[in-house]
């Protein structure tokens, strides 16, 4: 039986597998592996969440769902098409220059990217958003760059990679509610060294970096490629590293007040003692490592030491 003749199985076929792999799956729905890869990641095809450590996988009703909708594969590969930068351009009617300028000041963000043959990042953009946009701003596709796009070029501006994470980050979180694996998010911007500062528990970030969720199905599988999107996943400017500690440090309190991150001694699932949920010791420990950190436990207390606790002073106080 082929993959596509599986996914129009009858329900009532019990020899017909309930789950696709990621490869069967994006053949069944007549999409190149990038662009399956997309669509899960953007949404558009609805993925069961992973379980210890395995691949996610795709249920046989949703490839049957996909199938079924209107203009089926060609409407479905539209909504993933993408475009690098001479493309891009050619979409919009203006120079590559141009178009380069645009995405650096954020005009347009990439959704993907590849290293080509020199081993340099590729930006990929959604060509629905770029059509989009030349829709909204006709004016900055045509005459002069505006004064204050040109004062940001300048100055050497360049928000492709950070948009980049952005929405990477924020499509994540959308996909998740556990408060850990949401605060591993935000700490996934963040180097060791920005993450230690704010994280100073090691079996938290040891727990953080076991609970971070997988960004898509498809990982980069050369070593340049690995190596290159670790560069690209971590903030770079100093204002988006100071949001994405603000944001850990608020997330973290969150998974603190859900369970604590597993330690040697503690039993992380919440048990409910007179109406609290506490973590409970299975068995005598000794020192620091066995003790979970102290916090506020009222969220105004939370904002008092936010901006301590991410290793900032708060706005409008001197330097005490």
């Amino acid at each position: 039986m082929t993959v596509k003749e599986s996914t129009r199985t009858h329900p009532a076929d019990e020899t017909a597998p309930l789950c696709l792999s990621a490869g069967r799956a994006a053949q069944a729905l007549s999409l190149k592996r990038g662009e399956f890869d997309l669509a899960v990641h953007l949404g558009l095809i609805e993925a069961e969440p992973a379980t210890n450590g395995a691949r996610p996988r795709i249920r046989r009703a949703e490839i049957d769902r996909l199938r079924a909708s209107p203009g089926f594969p060609e409407a479905l590969r539209d909504r993933v098409r993408t475009a690098g930068t001479a493309e891009g351009a050619t979409l919009l009617g203006v120079s590559p220059v141009r178009f380069t300028g645009l995405a650096r000041v954020g005009c347009v963000s990439p959704v993907a990217f590849y290293l080509n043959r020199y081993r340099a990042v590729v930006w990929l953009y959604l060509v629905d958003e770029l059509l989009v946009f030349a829709a909204k701003e006709p004016d900055l596709l045509v005459g002069k760059t505006p004064a204050g796009m040109r004062t940001m070029l300048d100055a050497g501006t360049d928000r492709r990679a950070r948009n980049w994470r952005s929405r990477r980050i924020e499509r994540l979180l959308s996909r998740t509610e556990d408060p850990w694996a949401r605060a591993a998010l935000q700490a996934s911007a963040l180097d060791p060294v920005q993450l230690a500062e704010v994280v100073e528990d090691p079996y938290e970030r040891a727990h953080l970096a076991r609970v971070q969720p997988d960004s898509a199905f498809a990982r980069p599988g050369s070593v340049s490629g690995k190596e290159a999107l670790t560069r690209l996943i971590l903030a770079d400017d100093p204002d988006e590293i100071l949001w994405r500690r603000v944001n850990l440090t608020l997330e973290l309190e969150h998974a603190r007040e859900s369970r604590p991150a597993p330690r040697p001694g503690i039993d992380p699932v919440p048990r409910s003692v007179g109406g609290r949920r506490v973590a409970t010791r299975r068995g005598p420990v000794s020192g620091w490592a066995g003790q979970v950190p102290r916090r506020s436990g009222t969220r105004s207390g939370v904002m008092r030491g936010l901006f301590v606790r991410a290793g900032l002073r708060r706005p409008g106080r001197g330097g005490d």
